[in-house]
């Protein structure tokens, strides 16, 4: 692609040349060339003013973990000792290790994300993202401290194939005949189509990209050592990186011929990787099932089915809605004839049908009491807890008076959340803990609350973020309970639940 690779053929290099141009015009594939250059800065520690591996770590929390996790594992945490600090796994595990981690990570994130308007490229690149998470796991079975350098040679070892389906596909395509017509795989005929191998195109592109020579040579492929010869640990990185792009093609349609042919991999790379065959295959089936969720098209992901219970979701939701808005066209009209207590009912009744709610429960203030008072519920066992739910008006903290004083619609779509436990009362985590995710529905009066409306949803319930359209006909729906206790001016607030 540049003066870094010269192929041995004038064809070889006017396909690298044609290549580069295709890079050029098009920009750079997906997550690769800007990932890479980012972390193999910060592996140089260039511009040392500016860089701070410490403070690069802390800036993605996901890689945080990653990082302490790794530091106190068995391989790193020398006579058990604990590391609480990325400053310190710094220092027990190096700038390398962690850049590394880290690019793997990205690369795993980047390609699994990735939107390439070319079907057979985001095969490959799909591919890819499985090879990283099947060498993840085998390195963490190996117990191997090349490990985090294998998962970025193994998304790498096909680096050639995701090129050329994603800049050049009229050459793949036609690259792809030719080798059914030869009855061979695109790579046996590649040096005839394109002038040189797949595997010398990824590491052209490794070059061009400033990888280092050890990920380069790690992205080579490597078949077992015969027992007993000498092995570098390039070699076995090399090695994992091929078993590893080979169990991922294997893997991909998940039918009996590629179980099959795994099985083949793991008892031909046992003895060079260290690990039996029997712990290869769990390592591999572990990986599957993490693949399982982080890929998108693979039929190992089952993305039809995926799609079908998205829809179903999807259709839930609209019947939800439809429940809410039939609800608010009932308050609309009983406005001029109901009671603020018939109104809240309801409104109660309508959200917890709406948004599938496992509990719902109306609270009215007290102004007299100075207190807030559950009067009206909805869900099993609910009623039971009622008395439970007293608390006194004064204002704390916590996020129910924050509702209540900004007269907003919170969400909380985690409440275990343990930085969230400061701002849960005693009387919520004494009657209600066992919500997952709360709504809460401030009712206010002349500027003053009158009470609130609060739903949750349990463990039993998928995860769920509410809609735009959802708050906007939350919002309606306590206009309108508001609206009816104003037309009863002079009421008390008590009456709200009468």
């Amino acid at each position: 692609m540049n003066n870094a690779y010269k192929a041995a053929t004038t064809l070889g290099n006017k396909t690298l040349s044609e290549l580069a141009d295709c890079t050029r015009r098009r920009g750079d594939m997906p997550g690769f060339a800007k990932a890479i250059t980012a972390i193999l800065g910060a592996m140089r520690g260039e511009d040392e003013q500016e860089f701070n591996m410490t403070r690069t770590v802390l800036s993605d929390p996901v890689l945080t973990q990653k990082v302490l996790r790794l530091a106190n594992s068995g391989m790193y945490s020398a006579f058990g000792q604990h590391v609480n600090t990325v400053s310190k796994a710094v220092l027990v595990l190096g700038t390398e290790a962690i850049g590394h981690l880290a690019l793997g990570l990205k690369l795993i994130e980047e390609l699994a994300a990735t939107s390439s308007d070319t079907t057979v490229a985001h095969i490959e690149m799909e591919k890819a993202v499985l090879a990283g998470i099947v060498a993840q796991h085998i390195a963490y079975t190996a117990e191997s401290r090349h490990g985090e350098e294998a998962v970025v040679c193994s998304m790498l070892h096909t680096l050639g194939r995701m090129m050329m389906t994603f800049y050049m596909p009229e050459r793949w395509n036609e690259l792809v005949r030719v080798a059914d017509q030869s009855g061979v795989t695109p790579e046996q005929a590649a040096p005839e189509v394109l002038g040189l191998s797949l595997e010398e195109v990824g590491h052209a592109a490794a070059l061009y990209w400033g990888l280092p020579a050890s990920l380069v040579q790690g992205m080579r492929t490597q078949d077992p050592l015969e027992e007993g010869a000498e092995m570098s640990s390039s070699d076995w990185i090399a090695g994992l990186s091929t078993m590893a792009a080979r169990c991922a093609e294997s893997l991909w349609h998940d039918d009996a011929a590629g179980a099959e042919k795994v099985q083949q991999l793991a008892e031909s790379y046992a003895g060079m990787l260290g690990v039996p065959a029997a712990g290869l295959l769990r390592a591999i089936e572990e990986a599957k099932v993490v693949a399982a969720n982080d890929l998108n098209i693979a039929p190992l992901s089952r993305p039809a089915e995926r799609r079908a219970k998205a829809l179903a979701k999807t259709r839930q939701r609209a019947a939800g809605n439809k429940i809410l808005l039939s609800g608010l066209a009932d308050m609309r009209d009983m406005l001029d004839s109901a009671s603020p207590g018939q109104m809240v009912q309801i409104a109660l009744e309508t959200i917890y049908k709406g948004l599938d709610l496992s509990r719902a429960v109306a609270f009215v203030r007290n102004r007299k009491e100075r207190s807030y008072t559950a009067r009206i519920s909805f869900g099993d066992g609910v009623r039971d807890l009622l008395p439970a739910m007293t608390f006194e008006d004064n204002y704390e903290p916590n996020v129910f008076h924050a509702a209540l004083n900004s007269d907003r619609v919170i969400f909380i779509d985690n409440a275990h959340d343990t930085k969230l436990a400061a701002k849960l009362p005693a009387w919520w985590k004494n009657s209600l803990s066992e919500a997952r995710s709360f709504v809460v529905l401030p009712l206010t009066a002349n500027g003053q609350p009158a009470g609130f409306l609060y739903g949750d949803w349990d463990d039993s319930f998928p995860p769920i973020q509410l809609s735009q359209t959802e708050f906007s006909l939350l919002n309606d729906m306590r206009s309108m309970v508001m609206r009816a206790v104003d037309r009863r001016h002079g009421v008390s607030a008590e009456a709200v639940t009468r």
